[in-house]
Order: structure tokens, then C-alpha cells, then sequence
């Protein structure tokens, strides 16, 4: 499979390192490339934290202030494309509201496994090592909403050489 490397390292040190597959959503792939291309991600946090489900960032700062991305197709069953990654551990997958074609540039990566987003979601890639920062951002405290108490700071998103 022709997959993309990336590099996550978060503010605290912490580095997740993923494959993206351009095979499976290929045009999920080119805009997630194109966001780290850009510098897009840098100082942005992951905002909403569910322990046993999934981390999501990709789309505001540690201030709350939200930052824009144009929208992308939805690469995902129910929205007429096949996609067969499963949303397990570990897997990173596109956030939106309730309209199909909604992505932009949020995310979310797995905590544990969550079938009943299969079909639902756009995977796209797999963290590769690094799976205990997952868990620890995951065990942070959070508020009502979910929100990390303690911001969660992405300090770079890269591509990996």
C-alpha cells in the first residue's frame, strides 16, 4: 500500500507517529497533507477528549478560538464511497456535523474501537507508534463538555521523511 508518514508532536514532547492512506480516501489524504503543508495545525489542541472512544483536534486554539477549513466529500460508506477502515484502536478518522460533506480539518483519533462509526466516518490513517500518548491525552481531566481542563496543544503536525 502507498501510504504517507506523519508526525505528531504535541507541546509536552509527546510524539505519535501515523500512516495516512491515500488508497482508502484518497481525497481525505490530500487535504490532511495539504493542512500539514500548510502549517495549519501548529498551536491548534485536541478540544474534545472521551476517554474509551476517541481524542478530536484540528480545529481550535488553546483559547477557544476556532479556526476555518474549506469542506471536503465525505470518503465513507453511507455517503456512497467504499472505505473499508474500521475505526480500532488507534485509527484516525475525520470529524463533521450531521451534513456528509462537512470535514474540513478537525480529526480524531481513536481511543478504543467504535464500530458504529464504520461507514460513517472518513478513516484515513493508523497511529503507528505513540499509541500511549493517546492514552494519556485520554486520561486527562475534562469539563462538562468534554474540553481537556489542561489544554492538549499540538505543537507541529509534519510529514515524515
Amino acid at each position: 500500500m502507498n501510504t504517507k508518514k506523519i508526525i505528531i508532536t504535541m507541546q509536552t514532547g509527546d510524539v505519535m507517529e501515523a500512516e495516512l492512506y491515500p488508497e482508502i480516501a484518497p481525497k481525505t489524504v490530500a487535504n490532511f497533507v495539504q493542512l500539514i503543508e500548510d502549517g495549519f495545525f501548529e498551536g491548534l489542541i485536541f478540544h474534545r477528549v472521551i476517554k474509551g472512544f476517541m481524542i478530536q483536534g484540528g480545529g481550535y486554539d488553546k483559547d477557544g478560538n476556532h479556526k476555518d477549513a474549506a469542506t471536503i466529500k465525505g470518503e465513507f460508506a453511507s455517503n456512497g464511497f467504499e472505505n473499508p477502515l474500521k475505526h480500532e484502536r488507534g485509527v484516525l478518522s475525520m470529524a463533521r456535523t450531521m451534513v456528509r460533506d462537512s470535514a474540513s480539518s478537525q480529526f480524531f483519533i481513536m481511543h478504543q474501537a467504535a464500530p458504529h462509526l464504520d461507514g460513517e466516518y472518513a478513516a484515513f490513517g493508523k497511529v503507528t507508534a505513540g499509541l500511549e500518548v493517546i492514552d494519556k491525552i485520554a486520561n486527562v481531566p475534562t469539563d462538562f463538555s468534554d474540553c481537556p481542563i489542561e489544554p492538549q496543544v499540538i505543537a507541529s503536525i509534519n510529514m515524515a521523511e
